[in-house]
């Protein structure tokens, strides 16, 4: 098992996402954005210099954080522009050596409306094959998209698509209904979401939260092992299960990823909260022996 984290909350320059990293003595980051874009949608000589400026970092990238399919992207959007991001991302993440693309399976439409769900599935299995063809693992990441809806709908992409993989977000379903259960308004449950998708889960998100007051609330997001995702709980199974993939940081507790107005950010706060959830992540990882390697 190994550490990482989504940079991109820690500082907007990648020069300050590579401070952070190594303030916490970890040697990979998870690419996302540098400076608010998206490391497939920068310009080809800009991200030439990222790429230069990790490599002269010793900072190493298991995890390309991508928009393919994601909370932003309606299933009605044209399916051109997914296939110009793979087109974008692959020939980065092998001049990075990155092997693993977190996906998502496109936006939730409001609960009682078409979901559009074959569509979604013709979607994803040519996302995935693409990026197989090429030697990289789709993963698919239970965030705000079809697949979040349930572990059971998680469960039914992995049926529909051939050689998905899962990314697995421990704060993701404490801001979500369950839209498998037979109650109505039923919050999911992050651990038994976990027990149901374990099996194909090759790399971890560390988010912890505390259950919304109503559905369509922002959180209030904490410290891992602070909130209701059952960190621990799951970091302790993993390590009893023999997990030996990456876990990567992914904070929101400075601000939230999806802020629009970027002013309102204290990007000092954000950079020194980013390190300190990385040490708090440590430390539960003590606690339950469990040492990175």
């Amino acid at each position: 098992m190994k550490l990482t984290g989504f940079s991109d909350e820690a500082g907007r320059p990648l020069a300050r996402q590579i401070e952070a990293t190594k303030e916490l003595d970890w040697t990979h980051l998870s690419a996302r954005g540098v400076d608010g874009v998206n490391f497939h949608e920068v310009p080809e000589d800009t991200f030439a210099a990222y790429a230069d400026q990790l490599d002269a970092a010793g900072i190493a990238v298991p995890e390309f954080g991508s928009l393919i399919g994601n909370w932003g992207k309606k299933i009605s959007s044209d399916f051109a522009i997914t296939l110009a991001e793979i087109d974008r991302a692959i020939p980065r993440m092998h001049r990075l050596g990155t092997k693993l693309i977190r996906i998502m399976s496109y936006a939730q439409e409001p609960w009682g409306e078409d979901q559009q769900e074959e569509e979604r599935f013709r979607r994803l299995r040519e996302i995935v094959k693409r990026f197989a063809d090429a030697g990289i693992v789709a993963a698919h990441e239970n965030c705000m998209n079809w697949g979040g809806f349930s572990a059971q709908h998680t469960l039914r992409l992995i049926e529909e698509v051939p050689g998905l993989k899962l990314v697995f977000d421990t704060g993701n379903p404490v801001f979500q209904i369950d839209r498998s259960a037979a109650q109505a308004g039923q919050w999911q449950d992050a651990f038994a979401f976990w027990q149901a998708v374990r099996d194909h889960v090759v790399h971890i998100h560390i988010k912890d939260c505390k259950y919304p007051v109503t559905e369509g609330v922002e959180p209030e997001y904490t410290w891992p092992g602070e909130g209701e995702a059952k960190v621990k709980d799951i970091l302790l199974d993993a390590k009893t299960r023999g997990y030996d993939g990456f876990i990567a940081i992914e904070p929101h507790v400075a601000t939230v990823f999806h802020v629009k107005d970027q002013s309102q950010v204290d990007w000092q706060q954000c950079y020194d909260s980013y390190v300190t959830y990385g040490r708090k992540l440590e430390g539960l990882l003590r606690e339950i022996d469990w040492l990175p390697e």
